[in-house]
This record gives structure tokens, sequence and C-alpha cells, in this order.
């Protein structure tokens, strides 16, 4: 009998240590369960939380409208053609009128030879044709309107003049409508929308593009050379470039900053389409010259700014002559330089 009733305690106290094992590992694994669950929930609650803040911020965002494209710089060349003759004689002349070949001159024949820059001030009265602004079927008749179309056409190649002035880097129409007329800048200015009064301060950013005034041009600069021909005894005198010059004046005191040109074009390449262009004549409507005969004429008036005459450091005359009335003497001294070379080759 002891030895059963000691089987039957040891039987028992087993089983006892077995059931708290078994209870000890179901809250074990309850308690993970709860655990788990708690993370999940705060996980998803975190989610649900930075999905409804985009939500709002997105709600909140105020998309502003695309800036305006900037204003055409070629706008000027929107000219009506006249859809019935607008003259009582047909102008077809002038449409087909080509210039002529300059004569060749050998390299051995070109004995003395001088570079010239020279500016062409077109406030002069001699110079007034540069200004004649008249609409034809074939755009507008101001000089530098002539000029900017057929750079819009794409007939003639301008080069950038804060390079060089030989014609080494092209430029593009894109290029040539930001320098003439600028770029688009941005500026703060009030909502009237959200402020009616002005008073809350409430502003917002506006585009604003300068648009291309042609009267703000009134130079242009001419690159020329002089060449005398030993074979002919003549000297020749052949434009090689032109280029308008802008005059930068201080919008609040009213000085002017400084000048520079916007870029130069290649005369020989422009000398057939200025030959389809006449010239304003103020005495005479039907006895007009072309622009091409005008150049080679040398009807206009001018002021040397600079030459290759005893100019070993390659200065303009206002770098070395600050004074403007001895820069037109030393303008007119250069022009006499070259005068006097020519007449002193002859005896009478």
């Amino acid at each position: 009998m002891k030895f059963n009733w000691s089987k039957c305690l040891l039987v028992m106290c087993l089983l006892g240590v077995f059931t708290l094992d078994a209870n000890s590992q179901t809250k074990r694994k309850s308690t993970s369960a709860k655990k788990t669950t708690k993370k999940v929930t705060s996980k998803n609650t975190n989610s649900q939380l930075l999905d409804a803040n985009l939500a709002a911020a997105k709600a909140d965002t105020v998309v502003a409208p695309p800036p305006p494209p900037p204003k055409d710089p070629f706008a000027f060349d929107s000219v009506k053609v006249s859809l019935r003759p607008d003259a009582i004689i047909d102008r077809e002349l002038v449409k087909t009128r080509t210039p002529l070949d300059y004569e060749h001159i050998r390299e051995d024949d070109a004995w003395y030879r001088e570079r010239v820059w020279r500016e062409i001030d077109i406030r002069e009265k001699m110079n007034l044709p540069f200004r004649y602004k008249a609409d034809d079927d074939n755009g507008s008749q101001r000089f530098l309107n002539i000029i900017l179309h057929a750079i819009k056409k794409g007939d003639i190649t301008v080069f950038d003049p804060t390079v060089d002035d030989r014609f080494t880097t092209p430029m593009t129409i894109a290029k040539v409508g930001e320098v003439i007329s600028g770029k688009c800048d941005s500026v703060s200015v009030i909502d009237w929308i959200k402020d009616p009064s002005g008073s809350k301060g409430i502003f917002k950013d506006s585009v604003v593009c300068k648009e291309f005034n042609p009267e703000e041009i009134v130079k242009f600069r001419l690159k020329e050379e002089w060449v005398f021909d030993k074979e002919s005894s003549r000297m020749f005198v052949r434009i090689l470039g032109i280029a308008p010059i802008k005059t930068y004046i201080d919008e609040n005191t009213g000085t002017v900053q400084g000048e520079s040109p916007l870029f130069w074009v290649y005369y020989p390449d422009l000398r057939p389409i200025l030959s389809t262009y006449e010239v304003y004549n103020s005495k005479n409507f039907g006895a007009k010259m072309s622009w091409e005969e005008l150049f080679e004429s040398r009807y206009f008036s001018s002021t040397i700014v600079k030459s290759s005459i005893e100019n070993p450091y390659d200065l303009y005359i206002k770098q070395y002559i600050k004074d403007d009335i001895l820069r037109l003497y030393e303008g007119e001294n250069i022009k006499n330089k070259i005068f006097n070379f020519e007449q002193d080759l002859w005896s009478y």
C-alpha cells in the first residue's frame, strides 16, 4: 500500500508540473499575439495619418499658373499686304534688282590698306532716312527693321559682338530676340484678387517682358577697309560689317551708362537684300535710290571712332581721348591721313 500511494503522489506531481508549463506557454502566445496586433494597429494608424496629411497638403497647395510666353521681339514684322495696287506704276524693278559685283583687287596690287570703324548717328539731318518708318508690302521701311526682317527670315547670318568683330561666332534667331528686347523678369506685385484694397500686403509673382522699341537704336557702326589699288591707281573703300548700337540709360537718373553693339552683320551678305529696298527721298518720292546704292555712294554722315593707323594697342578713340570735341578732331585727322596718302602720290 505504501508503494502504491507513493506512485500516485509521483504521478500527481508530474501532472501538476505539465499543467503549469502548458498554462505559461499559452499566456506567452497570447501576450505576443496581443503585442503584434498592437504593432500592426499602430503601423496602420501611422500610415493613415500620413496619407491624410499628404491629402491635406495637396489640398492646401496652390499650383501657380505657368508664366505667359515672352512677347515676340519680331512682332513689328506683321505688316499686312495691300490687296490692291498701292501705286499707279508697276514696281517690279525694285523687287528684282541685284547689286553689281565688286571689282576684283589682286593681293599684290593692294599697295596700301587701312581699317576704319565709324559710327552713323541717325539723329543727324543727313541720316534722317535711316529713321523712315512707313510700311510697305515688303515690311517696315526703317533701316533697322529691314535688317531684323532679313534675320527673322533666315536670309542672313548675324554674329556675336561680345566675342569679336571678325564674324567668328554666329548667333541664333532666339539669341538675337533676347538681345534686342532683353529677358523676362519675375517681379512681386500686389494680388488685387486676394487683397482688393491693398492693405493686407498680399503679393504674387508676375512675369514682366520688355518690348523692343526701334526708337532706342540711334547709331550704327560700320567696319570698313580702305585699299589703294596700284594697278588702277585708285583708292577703294569696302564696307565689311554693320552693327546697330544700343545706348543703355539709367531709368532712375537718366544718365547714359554706355553703348554696345547688338550684333554684327556681314555687309556683302546684306547687299542683295538692301538693293531691294528704297531709301526715303523727301524731295522726290519717285527718284529714290536703294540702300545698297546709298552705302556704296557714301551718302551718309559719320564719325570715325577707331582705326588701324598708329594704333598699336587696338584701342577706340574714346579710350585714350576723353574730350568729345578732341575725339571729333582725331577722327578728322585720321580721315585726312588717308586722303593725303592718295593725294601725295601725284605730282602736278
